[in-house]
Protein backbone atom coordinates (compact mmCIF):
# COMPACT_ATOMS: atom_id res chain seq x y z
CA UNK A 1 0.00 0.00 0.00
CA UNK A 2 1.02 2.81 -0.80
CA UNK A 3 -0.37 6.76 1.12
CA UNK A 4 0.73 10.19 -0.29
CA UNK A 5 0.38 13.32 2.23
CA UNK A 6 0.92 16.80 2.06
CA UNK A 7 1.22 19.73 3.93
CA UNK A 8 -1.47 22.51 3.55
CA UNK A 9 -2.17 25.75 5.77
CA UNK A 10 -0.42 23.93 8.73
CA UNK A 11 -3.23 20.84 8.23
CA UNK A 12 -1.25 17.35 6.44
CA UNK A 13 -4.18 16.25 4.08
CA UNK A 14 -3.77 13.19 2.18
CA UNK A 15 -3.41 13.36 -1.51
CA UNK A 16 -3.67 10.85 -4.50
CA UNK A 17 -0.39 11.22 -6.17
CA UNK A 18 3.17 12.35 -5.32
CA UNK A 19 3.87 15.95 -5.51
CA UNK A 20 6.72 18.74 -4.70
CA UNK A 21 7.20 18.23 -0.94
CA UNK A 22 4.90 15.36 0.01
CA UNK A 23 5.49 12.41 2.62
CA UNK A 24 5.53 8.91 1.09
CA UNK A 25 4.78 5.97 3.18
CA UNK A 26 4.74 2.38 1.62
CA UNK A 27 3.36 -0.10 3.76
CA UNK A 28 3.00 -3.65 3.25
CA UNK A 29 1.03 -5.60 1.60
CA UNK A 30 3.29 -4.81 -1.25
CA UNK A 31 2.44 -4.79 -4.88
CA UNK A 32 5.87 -4.87 -6.69
CA UNK A 33 4.16 -3.34 -9.85
CA UNK A 34 3.26 -0.52 -7.98
CA UNK A 35 6.95 -0.25 -6.22
CA UNK A 36 8.16 -0.19 -10.00
CA UNK A 37 5.67 2.69 -10.58
CA UNK A 38 6.10 4.73 -7.99
CA UNK A 39 10.28 4.87 -8.72
CA UNK A 40 9.61 5.87 -12.28
CA UNK A 41 7.03 8.17 -10.83
CA UNK A 42 9.76 10.47 -8.81
CA UNK A 43 12.85 9.04 -10.30
CA UNK A 44 14.60 7.10 -7.36
CA UNK A 45 15.98 3.21 -8.55
CA UNK A 46 14.00 0.34 -7.64
CA UNK A 47 16.92 -0.94 -5.05
CA UNK A 48 16.05 1.50 -3.18
CA UNK A 49 12.37 0.25 -2.30
CA UNK A 50 13.25 -3.41 -2.50
CA UNK A 51 16.28 -3.47 -0.10
CA UNK A 52 14.00 -1.32 2.76
CA UNK A 53 11.65 -4.26 2.86
CA UNK A 54 14.02 -6.89 3.02
CA UNK A 55 13.97 -8.60 6.41
CA UNK A 56 17.49 -9.26 6.66
CA UNK A 57 18.67 -5.49 5.59
CA UNK A 58 21.52 -4.12 7.51
CA UNK A 59 21.94 -0.57 8.78
CA UNK A 60 23.29 1.48 6.06
CA UNK A 61 23.25 4.35 3.55
CA UNK A 62 23.54 5.27 0.29
CA UNK A 63 23.46 7.87 -2.34
CA UNK A 64 22.28 8.09 -6.11
CA UNK A 65 22.89 11.56 -7.71
CA UNK A 66 20.44 13.21 -6.11
CA UNK A 67 18.40 10.52 -4.42
CA UNK A 68 19.70 9.45 -0.89
CA UNK A 69 18.73 6.08 1.18
CA UNK A 70 19.11 5.20 4.95
CA UNK A 71 18.12 2.34 6.17
CA UNK A 72 17.51 1.87 10.09
CA UNK A 73 16.19 -1.62 11.81
CA UNK A 74 13.60 -0.89 14.60
CA UNK A 75 12.28 -3.19 16.62
CA UNK A 76 9.18 -4.44 16.53
CA UNK A 77 6.91 -7.58 18.46
CA UNK A 78 7.00 -10.81 16.93
CA UNK A 79 4.57 -11.64 14.50
CA UNK A 80 4.69 -15.58 14.92
CA UNK A 81 2.73 -16.55 11.29
CA UNK A 82 5.16 -14.49 9.17
CA UNK A 83 8.44 -13.93 11.22
CA UNK A 84 11.82 -14.85 10.74
CA UNK A 85 12.28 -16.50 14.31
CA UNK A 86 9.39 -18.58 15.50
CA UNK A 87 10.44 -18.06 19.20
CA UNK A 88 11.77 -14.63 20.04
CA UNK A 89 9.49 -12.30 21.43
CA UNK A 90 10.84 -9.33 19.67
CA UNK A 91 12.99 -9.07 16.32
CA UNK A 92 13.92 -6.03 14.25
CA UNK A 93 13.18 -4.70 11.29
CA UNK A 94 14.32 -2.59 8.89
CA UNK A 95 13.24 1.04 7.89
CA UNK A 96 14.22 2.93 4.55
CA UNK A 97 14.27 6.62 4.74
CA UNK A 98 14.40 7.81 1.26
CA UNK A 99 15.09 11.50 0.15
CA UNK A 100 14.93 13.53 -2.76
CA UNK A 101 15.18 16.81 -3.76
CA UNK A 102 10.81 17.03 -3.67
CA UNK A 103 9.96 14.15 -1.94
CA UNK A 104 10.32 12.03 1.68
CA UNK A 105 9.43 8.54 1.41
CA UNK A 106 9.18 6.20 4.35
CA UNK A 107 8.66 2.75 3.93
CA UNK A 108 9.43 -0.27 5.90
CA UNK A 109 8.04 -4.30 5.44
CA UNK A 110 5.43 -4.14 8.71
CA UNK A 111 4.15 -2.19 11.16
CA UNK A 112 5.66 -0.60 13.55
CA UNK A 113 5.77 2.33 16.35
CA UNK A 114 7.82 4.39 15.17
CA UNK A 115 6.44 4.79 11.35
CA UNK A 116 3.06 5.16 13.16
CA UNK A 117 4.20 7.48 15.66
CA UNK A 118 6.12 9.56 13.24
CA UNK A 119 2.65 9.48 10.84
CA UNK A 120 0.19 10.41 13.17
CA UNK A 121 2.35 13.19 15.13
CA UNK A 122 5.20 13.99 14.28
CA UNK A 123 4.43 14.94 10.47
CA UNK A 124 2.13 17.55 11.91
CA UNK A 125 5.26 19.71 13.59
CA UNK A 126 8.15 18.92 10.70
CA UNK A 127 8.62 20.97 7.44
CA UNK A 128 8.75 18.21 4.58
CA UNK A 129 11.72 20.48 3.48
CA UNK A 130 13.98 19.89 6.65
CA UNK A 131 14.74 16.33 5.25
CA UNK A 132 17.93 16.24 7.93
CA UNK A 133 15.12 16.92 10.53
CA UNK A 134 13.13 14.00 9.19
CA UNK A 135 16.00 11.29 9.91
CA UNK A 136 17.17 12.81 12.97
CA UNK A 137 13.19 12.44 14.63
CA UNK A 138 13.08 8.97 13.16
CA UNK A 139 16.71 7.86 15.34
CA UNK A 140 15.86 9.87 18.44
CA UNK A 141 12.58 7.79 18.55
CA UNK A 142 14.01 4.80 17.12
CA UNK A 143 16.09 4.60 20.35
CA UNK A 144 13.29 5.73 22.74
CA UNK A 145 11.75 2.22 21.09
CA UNK A 146 14.75 0.04 21.30
CA UNK A 147 15.04 1.08 25.52
CA UNK A 148 11.35 0.78 26.33
CA UNK A 149 11.16 -2.86 24.44
CA UNK A 150 14.50 -3.39 26.25
CA UNK A 151 12.68 -2.43 29.65
CA UNK A 152 9.48 -4.70 29.03
CA UNK A 153 12.07 -7.85 28.10
CA UNK A 154 13.46 -6.65 31.47
CA UNK A 155 10.40 -7.17 33.74
CA UNK A 156 9.14 -9.61 32.19
CA UNK A 157 12.31 -11.69 32.60
CA UNK A 158 11.85 -10.88 36.38
CA UNK A 159 8.84 -12.36 36.74
CA UNK A 160 9.68 -15.64 35.10
CA UNK A 161 12.90 -15.70 37.38
CA UNK A 162 10.30 -15.62 40.16
CA UNK A 163 8.18 -18.33 38.84
CA UNK A 164 11.37 -20.56 38.33
CA UNK A 165 12.18 -19.82 42.18
CA UNK A 166 8.94 -22.09 42.49
CA UNK A 167 9.10 -24.69 40.32
CA UNK A 168 11.50 -25.44 38.10
CA UNK A 169 9.90 -26.26 35.13
CA UNK A 170 10.58 -26.83 31.00
CA UNK A 171 7.97 -23.91 30.27
CA UNK A 172 9.96 -21.03 31.97
CA UNK A 173 13.32 -22.02 30.55
CA UNK A 174 11.88 -21.90 27.07
CA UNK A 175 9.99 -18.54 28.33
CA UNK A 176 13.90 -16.89 28.90
CA UNK A 177 15.26 -18.42 25.71
CA UNK A 178 12.89 -16.49 23.94
CA UNK A 179 13.60 -13.42 25.62
CA UNK A 180 17.62 -14.36 25.49
CA UNK A 181 17.07 -14.84 21.61
CA UNK A 182 15.08 -11.21 21.43
CA UNK A 183 18.61 -9.44 23.15
CA UNK A 184 20.38 -11.17 20.62
CA UNK A 185 18.73 -9.01 17.66
CA UNK A 186 18.26 -6.59 19.92
CA UNK A 187 22.92 -6.19 20.43
CA UNK A 188 23.20 -6.50 16.66
CA UNK A 189 21.30 -4.25 15.60
CA UNK A 190 21.65 -1.46 18.27
CA UNK A 191 25.49 -1.67 17.41
CA UNK A 192 24.66 -1.82 13.92
CA UNK A 193 22.70 1.45 14.27
CA UNK A 194 24.75 3.35 16.43
CA UNK A 195 27.68 2.60 13.82
CA UNK A 196 25.44 3.94 11.43
CA UNK A 197 25.18 7.15 12.52
CA UNK A 198 28.94 7.77 13.69
CA UNK A 199 29.47 7.26 9.85
CA UNK A 200 26.52 9.85 8.82
CA UNK A 201 28.09 12.28 11.34
CA UNK A 202 31.64 11.54 10.03
CA UNK A 203 30.92 11.79 6.45
CA UNK A 204 28.45 14.71 7.08
CA UNK A 205 26.10 12.32 4.99
CA UNK A 206 22.88 14.60 6.25
CA UNK A 207 24.93 18.27 5.99
CA UNK A 208 24.36 19.33 8.76
CA UNK A 209 27.90 20.20 9.88
CA UNK A 210 27.81 23.93 10.02
CA UNK A 211 24.44 23.91 11.98
CA UNK A 212 26.31 23.32 15.65
CA UNK A 213 21.98 22.65 16.77
CA UNK A 214 21.53 19.36 14.29
CA UNK A 215 25.01 18.62 14.81
CA UNK A 216 24.47 18.02 18.55
CA UNK A 217 21.41 16.73 18.38
CA UNK A 218 22.75 14.33 16.54
CA UNK A 219 25.11 13.83 19.02
CA UNK A 220 22.67 13.23 21.66
CA UNK A 221 20.95 10.42 19.55
CA UNK A 222 24.66 8.70 19.21
CA UNK A 223 24.81 8.58 22.96
CA UNK A 224 21.37 7.40 23.79
CA UNK A 225 22.28 4.48 21.16
CA UNK A 226 24.94 3.93 22.81
CA UNK A 227 23.63 3.72 26.20
CA UNK A 228 20.46 1.69 24.99
CA UNK A 229 23.23 -0.98 23.57
CA UNK A 230 25.06 -0.91 26.75
CA UNK A 231 21.36 -1.95 28.47
CA UNK A 232 21.17 -4.70 26.06
CA UNK A 233 24.73 -5.78 27.02
CA UNK A 234 23.71 -5.86 31.12
CA UNK A 235 20.48 -7.49 30.31
CA UNK A 236 21.90 -10.43 28.22
CA UNK A 237 24.69 -11.21 30.91
CA UNK A 238 22.04 -10.71 33.40
CA UNK A 239 19.82 -13.82 31.45
CA UNK A 240 22.93 -15.54 30.66
CA UNK A 241 23.49 -15.90 33.83
CA UNK A 242 20.13 -16.34 35.15
CA UNK A 243 20.12 -19.43 32.90
CA UNK A 244 23.07 -20.92 33.83
CA UNK A 245 22.08 -20.39 37.84
CA UNK A 246 18.85 -22.21 36.87
CA UNK A 247 20.32 -24.81 35.16
CA UNK A 248 22.79 -25.71 37.71
CA UNK A 249 19.88 -25.69 40.57
CA UNK A 250 18.10 -28.11 38.30
CA UNK A 251 21.02 -29.93 37.72
CA UNK A 252 21.18 -29.83 41.91
CA UNK A 253 17.55 -31.19 42.65
CA UNK A 254 17.92 -34.24 40.75
CA UNK A 255 21.15 -34.58 42.11
CA UNK A 256 19.14 -34.80 45.70
CA UNK A 257 16.15 -36.77 44.27
CA UNK A 258 18.86 -39.48 42.89
CA UNK A 259 20.33 -39.93 46.34
CA UNK A 260 18.08 -40.32 48.07
CA UNK A 261 16.10 -42.70 46.04
CA UNK A 262 19.73 -44.57 46.13
CA UNK A 263 19.41 -44.26 49.86
CA UNK A 264 15.45 -45.20 50.36
CA UNK A 265 16.81 -48.53 48.00
CA UNK A 266 19.21 -49.37 50.42
CA UNK A 267 16.96 -48.91 53.41
CA UNK A 268 14.70 -51.66 51.62
CA UNK A 269 17.62 -53.90 51.02
CA UNK A 270 18.43 -54.46 54.32
CA UNK A 271 15.19 -56.17 55.27
CA UNK A 272 14.98 -57.77 51.79
CA UNK A 273 18.67 -59.42 52.65
CA UNK A 274 17.83 -60.14 56.20
CA UNK A 275 14.64 -62.39 55.36
CA UNK A 276 16.34 -63.86 51.79
CA UNK A 277 18.45 -65.47 54.59
CA UNK A 278 15.97 -66.30 56.98
CA UNK A 279 13.78 -67.82 54.12
CA UNK A 280 16.31 -70.17 52.88
CA UNK A 281 16.01 -73.88 53.99
CA UNK A 282 17.67 -73.74 57.35
CA UNK A 283 16.59 -74.38 60.71
CA UNK A 284 15.90 -71.21 62.42
CA UNK A 285 16.66 -70.43 66.30
CA UNK A 286 14.07 -68.72 68.90
CA UNK A 287 11.15 -70.74 67.62
CA UNK A 288 8.47 -69.91 67.73
CA UNK A 289 8.92 -66.36 67.65
CA UNK A 290 11.12 -66.61 65.46
CA UNK A 291 9.32 -64.19 62.93
CA UNK A 292 8.68 -61.14 65.37
CA UNK A 293 12.50 -61.78 66.38
CA UNK A 294 13.53 -61.25 62.59
CA UNK A 295 11.13 -58.27 61.73
CA UNK A 296 12.67 -56.38 65.05
CA UNK A 297 16.05 -57.27 63.67
CA UNK A 298 14.82 -55.88 60.35
CA UNK A 299 13.54 -52.41 61.52
CA UNK A 300 16.39 -51.64 63.80
CA UNK A 301 19.12 -52.39 61.32
CA UNK A 302 16.81 -50.29 58.86
CA UNK A 303 16.33 -47.76 61.62
CA UNK A 304 19.89 -47.57 62.81
CA UNK A 305 21.07 -47.08 58.81
CA UNK A 306 18.37 -44.37 58.49
CA UNK A 307 19.90 -42.17 60.73
CA UNK A 308 23.27 -42.84 59.96
CA UNK A 309 22.25 -41.37 56.35
CA UNK A 310 20.55 -38.31 58.70
CA UNK A 311 23.91 -37.82 60.19
CA UNK A 312 25.90 -37.48 56.87
CA UNK A 313 23.29 -35.37 55.52
CA UNK A 314 21.57 -38.20 52.56
CA UNK A 315 17.79 -37.32 53.75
Amino acid sequence: MIKYYKKIDAAIVEIERPEKDCWINVYPPFDHKRLAALSDAIDIPIDFLLDSIDINERSRYEADDNVKLIVINTPVENDIENSIDNDALYITIPIGIIQTKDHNIIISSAQNRVIDWFFSIAIKHINPQDKDMIVLKIFEKNVFYFIQYLNEMNKKRYLIEKELLHSSRNNELSKLLNIQKSLVYFVTDLRANELLMVKIARTNFLSIKSNEEKSDYLQDIIIDSSQALEMANVYTNILNGTMDAFGSIISNNLNMVMKRLTSITILLMVPTLIASFFGMNLNIPFEPNSFWLIILFSVICATLLYFLFRRIRWF
